[in-house]
């Protein structure tokens, strides 16, 4: 308080308190500077290191926040909180075995550590450590499913394919966040013109999501909607954040402000529709929503799951990913799109040039095998098909994005179990140029998805590069993307319906190369004409929806689910 300060400038608890206030506040630089003077005056206070580090990993200076928090271990060395924020600052620089080592350690302290559980398991998944797997997704789920907070959302799609799991897993998540506020807008009937919808997002710039949606923001009609970007994420200079800008009738960034003034920036706005393109990923901040800026919120897009947040009404799906039994294991109501709820980008490039073989790194004979996707999505049970695949076809190598070296180094050690030598994993080195990788992904013979978390980004890749993907159906909204996706492109031949079926199709199109060659030829003629990669009357389709969640908020009616159908005319 401004007395503690006046009274005794040299009391260390009044500038650490201010800290803690200011880092709820997203003042991250100042509150760094109360941690530092706390530090100066007294250095023996394990509270104070761990607070600098919480400011120090906003401020996106990770190794200086672990330094902090090993300041504070040292001082406190069974310090649960401390460990377990260390962990996660190894996950965000990507130092993944750290982070399992620190969430371990965590649960040998307190085995109820909230979220310490499936952090452990997630950091594991992301470096391909399956050591210990089968016992810690167990020992992760029994706790979920007994209604302890074991697993964050984003974890769950990893470990679970129950829909069941992922809306308790986000349902628990939100009970334990001060989440319950005043709502900002409380029926007041916005009368603009145009409706107005503010798009929420940390991934404005060289990311999956915007590589995505670019095309439909940019065919938004201006006529009808007036389009806002809600930026909390870095500006990373790349083509695609100067391409975003202007797409947007205004675009702010709002990474210093808090979740509070952020929502009342919203609401001044008199913005209609807020979308939240993150969900439970990385970097989001559901808190904006919580005080409930707008008359419609969305999920739709960034998270294959449910948020289980009291306010956000509606989330945008397709038949597919969710089902109608499955609406049960979502909070929002569903909003179901025609065909398949991604969108894509038809202006998408492809390089001219496809490279040899050699240079991808690539063996001159052979057929090539591709997953490109994050290798946390990886499992046990999958891993184990593709190695039986290699087996069964001699000539064959398995294609991988790049990973860490961690990574790579358990990859080799589970292929080897099965027989395998480790130069039969080909990781692809990273591309910055998404065209790049695109023309070179068109050296693949076949992608293969992972289960339960599936393709989605990568799928659409796979298509546009005119390679075949083929996917085992799954249970949850993560698992069933890539089915969607194919039916949309008339392919549910590459649908399978169990690991066996998946692995005899991808055993029998690697053998085939009249049938392969003709599944490529389908998927080509397929894409020209497909609903899935027209941009313009997905974007339509999506402002139907919009319509109508916005006519229903202005007639007072609550929010229910419906369907986007062919009345649209598109």
């Amino acid at each position: 308080s401004a007395t503690a300060f006046s009274l005794y400038p040299g009391f260390a608890d009044a500038w650490r308190t201010r800290g803690m206030a200011l880092l709820r506040d997203r003042r991250f630089a100042d509150a760094l500077q109360s941690f530092e003077k706390a530090v100066a005056l007294d250095p023996a206070n394990p509270n104070t290191w761990e607070g600098r580090g919480h400011a120090l990993i906003e401020l996106g200076r990770v190794d200086e926040a672990i330094a902090s928090y090993d300041r504070a271990l040292n001082i406190r060395p069974a310090g649960a909180d401390t460990l377990y924020h260390r962990g996660l600052a190894h996950f965000v620089a990507r130092r993944f075995p750290e982070a399992a080592k620190d969430f371990r350690a965590v649960l040998e302290i307190d085995p109820g550590y909230p979220f310490a559980r499936g952090a452990l398991v997630f950091s594991a998944l992301a470096c391909c450590d399956w050591r210990n797997f089968d016992g810690d997704r167990t020992a992760a789920l029994a706790d979920l499913r007994a209604g302890k907070p074991a697993v964050a959302p984003f974890e769950s799609i990893v470990l679970s394919d129950s829909p069941e799991d992922l809306h308790a897993s986000a349902r628990i998540w939100f009970a334990r966040r001060s989440f319950d506020r005043a709502p900002l807008w409380q029926g007041e009937i916005h009368r603009h013109e145009k409706i107005r919808v503010a798009y929420l997002s940390a991934n404005f710039h060289e990311h999956a999501v915007s590589r995505l949606m670019a095309g439909v923001w940019e065919h938004h009609d201006r006529k009808r909607f007036e389009t806002f970007a809600i930026s909390f994420g870095p500006d990373d200079g790349s083509a695609m954040r100067s391409r975003l800008m202007p797409a947007f009738d205004r675009f702010e960034d709002v990474g210093t402000r808090s979740d509070f003034e952020t929502a009342s920036m919203l609401r001044a706005m008199e913005v209609d529709i807020a979308v939240d393109l993150m969900g439970h990923t990385e970097g989001s901040r559901p808190g904006i929503l919580s005080h409930r800026p707008a008359p419609v919120q969305v999920n739709f897009l960034g998270f294959p799951g449910t948020m289980g947040a009291p306010f956000i009404d509606y989330i945008l799906a397709d038949a597919v990913v969710i089902p109608d039994r499955d609406r049960p294991h979502f909070s929002e109501q569903v909003v179901t799109l025609p065909d398949c709820y991604l969108p894509n980008d038809g202006a998408r490039r492809i390089g001219e040039r496809t490279p040899a073989r050699a240079e991808a790194g690539l063996p001159e004979e052979g057929f090539v095998f591709a997953c490109f996707n994050n290798c946390y999505k990886f499992t046990p049970a999958v891993f184990e098909v593709w190695m039986r695949l290699l087996a069964r076809l001699g000539a064959s190598v398995l294609w991988l994005s790049h990973m860490s070296d961690e990574a790579k180094h358990n990859l080799a050690r589970e292929a080897e179990k099965h027989g395998i030598g480790p130069e039969r994993l080909v990781f692809a080195p990273y591309v910055q140029a998404s065209e790049d990788h695109l023309a070179r992904l068109s050296l693949a013979g076949l992608a293969l998805d992972t289960s339960p978390y599936n393709s989605h980004a990568t799928a659409c890749d796979a298509f546009w590069a005119g390679v075949p993907l083929l996917t085992c159906k799954g249970r949850a909204f993560a698992g069933r993307v890539a089915e969607s996706a194919l039916s949309a492109l008339g392919l549910p031949e590459l649908v399978a319906d169990s690991l066996r079926t998946y692995e005899e199709i991808a055993f029998g199109l690697a053998r085939d190369e009249e049938a392969l060659a003709a599944l490529k030829e389908k998927l080509a003629g397929n894409r020209a004409g497909s609903a899935f990669f027209d941009t313009v009357r997905f974007t339509r389709r999506l402002e139907a929806a919009y319509a109508r969640m916005h006519e229903r908020a202005r007639r007072g009616e609550k929010p229910a689910g419906f369907s986007v159908g062919a009345e649209i005319g598109v």
